[in-house]
Parts: C-alpha cells; structure tokens; sequence
C-alpha cells in the first residue's frame, strides 16, 4: 500500500529509502524504454574490453529509484520532482543491490517545498 504524507506531517531528518537488485531484464526494460542501446549497457562480448569489464546499469536507472523513493514513500503519491544533481562514483552491475534514500534537510514552508539529501 502507499500512503501519502502532508507537507505538515514530514520533519526535517525524515528518511526513506527502497531497494532493488539489477537483474538483465531490468538492463533490457530501461534500454527499450529510454532507447539508451550503448553495447556497453546490453553486450557482454562488448563490455568485457570496456572500462568495466562487464554489463552494467544505465546510470539513470540507479537515479529512477530515488524518484520511487519520492513518489511512494517520501514525500510520496503527488510528488513532483523539481530538480536533481547527480554524480555515479562505481557502476552497478548485474546481481549487484542498491539502495537509495533521501533525508528531508530543508523545509520551505512558505513554498511547501523539501529539499533532501539523496544517497
């Protein structure tokens, strides 16, 4: 079930997280999708003489799971997501889990709006 908080009820330091294991299919749904086809994301022969040495998620994959964190669980439903920064520091690769959390840091009351450490 998703529950939704108000504005009211989220604390600065609130957290949330999700977590998920890459899997091939998950490599192949978000390459279709985004029509992201690097051989580096989809071709093991390829990928094995790449920096890597190995399949690996589309990095925007990693970031779409904090969007769920968003959308599902903190805030939750009705979320919009204003913006974001990003940096990738180790790639994730087949079988590999990540988990990403948020913290609420800031509260805008007049704006009704979160500011929130991503991890």
């Amino acid at each position: 079930m998703i529950e939704n908080r108000t504005f009211d009820e989220i604390a600065t330091g609130d957290s949330a997280s999700v977590s998920r294991t890459l899997t091939a299919a998950d490599i192949t749904l978000f390459a279709t999708v985004s029509g992201d086809v690097n051989p580096a994301h989809l071709d093991a022969e390829f990928a094995s003489h790449d920096m890597f040495h190995r399949v690996i998620a589309h990095g925007m994959w990693g970031a779409g799971l904090i969007s769920a964190v968003l959308g599902t669980k903190l805030p939750g439903p009705g979320t919009i997501y204003l913006s974001q920064s990003l940096k990738f520091t180790a790639p994730v690769g087949i079988g590999d889990t990540v988990t990403a959390s948020v913290t609420v840091t800031a509260r805008d009351v007049a704006r009704r709006r979160l500011t929130l450490d991503c991890r």
